[in-house]
């Protein structure tokens, strides 16, 4: 095979491979010369069509089951044509049909809601990484005497995330050392970035009393909860995607679901495309797991302007709608990057 086949493609070529692409996605079948020339409107014969064909398959960027004279893109051949759908991307993507507004600050519930919505407009599994807690400031803390001798803090993200920490002391609390804790961490510690040093010695000043400083130790646990917690992933579609999953993309799904079960390792690879703005493919072994060779990964970033929070992507199999997949993915990242900026602009 040719170490860029793109390069050597003719127009009719490239035409060819594309149509190939679609027909098989759309039936499943292998795609013939005649075939693509009746659907396709060609103005050549079926004869030159499948020379076109064979010289496609020298490429490697199609192959056919020994059983039919049809042809299916290969992994190298999904790679092109989405690689080709991309570079003609518009410059602003389409609608995502998707309403926030009253979700304001609730990041769980939006990230969410554009699972459920990706999922939903294309049958495919829908991923979302919300945005890593270390990129996040506290916004705003709340120390509550709940009895005399048990105390709750609160602490609240920039991006909505909570943490709440229930203290019990071996003895009653002073109500006027609970009511300085809240307004010194508000005061002091509220806009700082979690696991950051100077919040760390906000909680540990030497200045205070040490009943100050014990009170304060007590409720550190609510701060490094946030910070240890795991970058979360959100799943929409996996309990419908094997209803209306073909039949011979079952065994996929089947080992993607499994794997959804790590999901550090779709952390990992939605990582890895974090280009703000820009949406990506990655095919079979581009995707380095064995769990999805016979899959995809469409995908795009959203954050702010020159940093990226986090991804939105689709999973499913490679033989699947890559351009409604990539129209998808923009419009839900395009839609979330307006919300996180509106957040972020807001502390």
């Amino acid at each position: 095979m040719a170490s860029d086949p793109a390069t050597a493609l003719t127009e009719r070529q490239r035409e060819l491979l594309a149509l190939v692409v679609e027909e098989y996605v759309a039936s499943g079948q292998p795609v013939g010369s005649r075939h693509l020339v009746e659907r396709g409107g060609l103005r050549v014969s079926p004869s030159t069509v499948r020379n076109e064909l064979a010289e496609l398959e020298s490429q490697g960027l199609l192959t056919h089951p020994h059983t039919s004279a049809g042809r299916i893109p290969t992994e190298q051949g999904y790679k092109l044509y989405a690689a080709e759908l991309l570079a003609r991307q518009d410059s602003r993507p389409g609608l995502f049909p998707l309403d926030l507004s009253e979700l304001r600050r609730e990041i769980d519930s939006v990230l969410e809601a554009t699972t459920e919505m990706l999922s939903r407009l294309t049958s495919q599994l829908a991923l979302v990484s919300a945005p890593a807690l270390e990129t996040t400031t506290v916004r705003h803390v709340e120390v509550l005497l709940l009895n005399p001798r048990t105390v709750m803090a609160v602490v609240i993200t920039s991006t909505g995330g909570v943490a709440k920490r229930v203290v019990t002391f071996d003895r009653p609390v002073d109500p006027g050392l609970a009511k300085w804790a809240g307004e010194y961490l508000n005061e002091r510690v509220a806009g700082l970035q979690l696991g950051t040093s100077r919040l760390r010695r906000r909680l540990e000043d030497p200045g205070h009393s040490s009943a100050e400083r014990e009170f304060l130790a007590a409720l550190r646990p609510a701060f490094t909860d946030l910070l240890q917690a795991e970058q979360r992933l959100y799943v929409g579609g996996a309990a419908g995607v094997l209803d209306s999953a073909r039949e011979d993309d079952l065994g996929m799904y089947r080992h993607v679901l499994v794997t959804l079960e790590r999901r550090a390792a779709l952390l990992e690879i939605l990582g890895q495309a974090l280009d703000p703005r820009l949406a990506f493919v990655r095919v079979g072994g581009e995707l380095e797991h064995p769990a999805f060779q016979d899959a995809a990964l469409v995908g795009a970033s959203y954050g702010l302007t020159n940093r990226a929070l986090g991804a939105v992507g689709l999973l499913g199999p490679a033989r699947m709608d890559y351009d409604k997949a990539i129209r998808s993915v923009r419009g839900a990242a395009r839609v979330l990057s307006r919300f996180v900026e509106e957040v972020y602009e807001d502390d």
